[in-house]
């Protein structure tokens, strides 16, 4: 159970590394004004999601099942854990959803608003460690 552990958490670090640097260059993209420094920013946002974010997430989410269907994790603090997981796949898939307006040039959002869509995963990170390593029920 300790590798399979470790392989989650592991994970977790690659996909919050994307969940984290994603929308601050959301706020970068969205402040540029010249056409090669947009396009230089769609590609690093592709390579982001593609390449670390969705790699990390499935494989999180993979090894997070296989904790607690294969070993039986459980507890008051695994039930208020999964909402919050499943606000995290949500908010993954919007940054998507936000990276493809990028893309095709339909971003209508500024920099400030970029700026507090940047800091909900780290509130649900702080709440997910807490109900974790506690356990307070």
């Amino acid at each position: 159970m300790l590798w399979v552990k470790s392989l989650h958490l592991i994970f977790l670090v690659a996909w919050f590394a994307g969940l984290f640097y994603l929308p601050r260059l959301f706020v970068y993209h969205a402040m540029t004004e010249d056409a090669p420094g947009r396009e230089r920013f769609k590609v690093m946002e592709r390579k982001l999601y593609y390449g670390i974010m969705a790699p990390g997430a499935a494989l999180t989410l993979a090894f997070g099942l296989w904790l607690w269907l294969g070993y039986g994790v459980t507890g008051g603090w695994l039930h208020a854990k999964l909402p919050l997981v499943v606000l995290l796949v949500g908010y993954h898939l919007w940054c998507g959803k936000l990276m493809r307006d990028f893309r095709g040039d339909r971003n209508t959002r500024s920099h400030v608003w970029y700026r507090w869509f940047n800091e909900f995963p780290t509130v649900i990170l702080i709440v997910v460690v807490i109900l974790t390593v506690v356990k307070p029920f």
